[in-house]
C-alpha cells in the first residue's frame, strides 16, 4: 500500500482488501473504520473478560483497569467536584478509546485510526456536541450568558468572539489530535523503512507515551470544556 509517497507494511486492512469500499458508487476509504471497529472489540472483549473475573482483591487486568480509571475519576472530582462523577463513564471511555486506537498504531499489522482526521473529527464533534448539549440541559436558555460575556454591555463583542472561540475548540481537538498520532506513523513508516526492525525498537517506548499523552490531553481538554459548561455563568 502507498500513502503520502511511503510504503507501508503490510496492514490487516489490506490484506482483507478492507482499505476502501464503494459506496453508492463512490470508493471511500474505510481502513480507519475498520480500526476503529478493532478497537471497539478489543475494548468490548477486554470488558468482558475482566466482568468475568472480577474479584474483591484484584489482581492482573483489573488491577491495572481499576488503577487507571480510579486514578482517572480522582482527576475529575478535584477538578469539577462532587458533580464531575456524573461524567465519569464518558470521560474514561474517551480517554481508553482513544488511547487504544493510539497505540494500535504500534501493533504490527494493525494501524491508528486517529491517523485519519476523519476518525479525530469526528471524535472532536461528538465532544463539541456533548458539551454544549450539557450546558444546554443544565441552565436551560440561561446557557446563552456563557456566550456573553462578564459584562452585558460587552455582549455584543463578546457573542461572536465566544463563537469563533468554540468553533475553533472543534478545530484544535481535531487537528492536535490527528497531527500528532499522523506524523508520529508516518516518522515509523520511514524508520521501518530504512531498516525494519533495529530503527523502530528504540522509539517504540517514547510513541507509545507521546501516544499515552495525546489521549489524556484530549480527555483533559474535554473535561475543561465539560467544567465551564456546568458552571455558573458570570
Amino acid at each position: 500500500m502507498v500513502e503520502g509517497g511511503l510504503v507501508h507494511p503490510l496492514l490487516l486492512s489490506t490484506k482483507l482488501d478492507l482499505d476502501e469500499m464503494v459506496i453508492f458508487g463512490e470508493s471511500l476509504e474505510f481502513k480507519h473504520v475498520f480500526y476503529t471497529w478493532v478497537a471497539m472489540g478489543l475494548l468490548a472483549l477486554i470488558g468482558l473478560i475482566v466482568r468475568g473475573r472480577l474479584k474483591m482483591t484484584p489482581s492482573g487486568a483489573q488491577n491495572v483497569l481499576e488503577a487507571v480509571i480510579g486514578g482517572l475519576e480522582d482527576f475529575i472530582v478535584v477538578n469539577m467536584g462532587e458533580a464531575g462523577r456524573g461524567f465519569v463513564p464518558v470521560l474514561c471511555g474517551l480517554f481508553l478509546f482513544i488511547l487504544t486506537m493510539n497505540l494500535m498504531g504500534l501493533v504490527p499489522g494493525l494501524d491508528a485510526a486517529t491517523a485519519n482526521i476523519n476518525t479525530t473529527a469526528a471524535m472532536a464533534l461528538f465532544v463539541f456536541i456533548y458539551y454544549n448539549a450539557v450546558g444546554l440541559f443544565r441552565w436551560g436558555p440561561g446557557y446563552i450568558k456563557h456566550f456573553l460575556g462578564p459584562m452585558l454591555p460587552l455582549a455584543p463583542l463578546m457573542l461572536p468572539l465566544e463563537i469563533i472561540s468554540h468553533v475553533a475548540r472543534l478545530l484544535s481537538l481535531t487537528l492536535r489530535l490527528f497531527g500528532n498520532i499522523r506524523g508520529e506513523e508516518l516518522v515509523l513508516v520511514i524508520f521501518f523503512t530504512l531498516a525494519p526492525l533495529f530503527s523502530t525498537l528504540p522509539i517504540y517506548f517514547l510513541f507509545g507515551l507521546a501516544k499515552s499523552l495525546q489521549a489524556f490531553i484530549f480527555f483533559m481538554l474535554t473535561l475543561i470544556y465539560l467544567k465551564g459548561a456546568v458552571e455558573h455563568a458570570h
